[in-house]
């Protein structure tokens, strides 16, 4: 049995970590090359590094700063934010991600899912899903949230598994930052609709909302940001939790 992945995320805009509630309200939370750092060494299975505003200000990741935190850690590292191309993805590659998480630009251009896995295998694509409840549907957000499209969760969930993702990523915006639990039902529906890893993400508050997404959401991995930023929630603690819960997970 697989165990189950915790993984830190790093939003960065103007170079540093940054992180808000439901998408907006950002604030400061440190250097990203730091934090990075203090995750390889504090037990964190994975790092999830996201340029939050690239996509909006039409601009590239930041290749240095993944750079620097690639050299940095010794554990598996995610990058996205603002790529369109495969050549973005080869030069992040390059500079130390092995993976990248790609979001608006595969709904905009959906093909590129299938042309960054031929090229670099499914193991490298993570397609990242903002979504959001908008009456009884749960419809796809773009532009870091700021843009609603009328496309079903669900319906692209299918998709982008079909196009060759190896990874999703699910944020519910509703629960971004609330800190209130995340998306249990949505999850579990998605978990169970796909072959592939589900990373859970938005509303990590307490140890038992992580051991709850991955016993009633089904989810492969969980990700947060202020809870281990503001160490509201120490890693080790958490793990130890999921251990005494039954959960398979890396001491």
């Amino acid at each position: 049995m697989l165990t189950k992945r915790i993984i830190p995320c790093l939003d960065i805009k103007d170079g540093r970590t940054v992180k808000g509630v439901n998408f907006i309200s950002l604030r400061d939370a440190g250097d990203p090359v730091e934090l990075a750092e203090a995750y390889s060494k504090s037990g964190a299975d994975e790092l999830v590094f996201l340029d939050i505003s690239a996509t909006e200000e039409k601009r590239k990741t930041l290749a240095e700063l993944v750079r620097k935190v690639a050299a940095t850690i010794n554990i598996p590292f995610t990058v996205g934010g603002g790529i369109s191309s495969v050549e973005d993805v080869d030069v992040l590659l390059q500079n130390g991600a092995d993976k990248v998480a790609i979001n608006s630009v595969a709904v905009k251009n959906p093909q590129l899912i299938n042309e960054l896995a031929a090229k670099f295998g499914k193991q490298c694509i993570v397609v990242a899903i903002d979504a959001k409840q908008v009456r009884d549907n749960w419809l796809v957000h773009l532009v870091g949230g700021k843009v609603p499209t009328e496309i079903d969760l669900f319906d692209w969930v299918k998709e982008v598994e079909e196009r060759g993702a190896g990874e999703i990523l699910f944020t519910s915006m509703d629960h971004d930052g609330t800190k209130a639990g995340f998306a249990n039902k949505a999850l579990a529906k998605i978990s169970e609709m796909v072959s592939i890893p589900v990373i859970a993400s938005g509303g990590a508050g307490s140890k038992d909302h992580f051991c709850d997404a991955f016993i009633k959401g089904k989810a492969d991995a969980a990700l947060a940001a202020s809870v281990f930023h503001f160490k509201e929630i120490e890693i080790k603690d958490l793990k130890q939790k999921m251990k005494e819960k039954g959960i398979e997970v890396r001491l």
